[in-house]
């Protein structure tokens, strides 16, 4: 089953997929087994790459407008999204 959405959002205004750091790294950095021991150091290894990224900000923005609960996007793990994505959807309520 594809993933569709509106083209209506910021991160979506330009193809922020081709400029990701991630684009041409292993995907499973991004994805480790669990949240302690080994996977704490993966979550971090995969952070990094997020940091060094110009679409940082637009990645992150899909993640939390498409309701991505597993992996790290954005530079944040799935636990930071969970308290991010509240805020952000009461700035996008107020916003329309």
């Amino acid at each position: 089953m594809a993933l569709t959405w509106s083209r209506t959002y910021d991160w979506d205004v330009d193809d922020w997929r081709e400029r990701a750091a991630c684009k041409d790294t292993d995907p499973d950095l991004f994805f480790p087994i669990g949240t302690t021991g080994p996977a704490l150091d993966q979550i971090d290894a995969a952070k990094a790459v997020c940091r060094a990224c110009e679409a940082q900000p637009q990645c992150l923005e899909f993640a939390l407008a498409t309701n991505q609960e597993a992996g790290v996007w954005g530079a944040t793990s799935e636990e930071e999204r969970r308290k991010l994505r509240k805020a952000w959807l009461a700035r996008r309520r107020r916003a329309s």
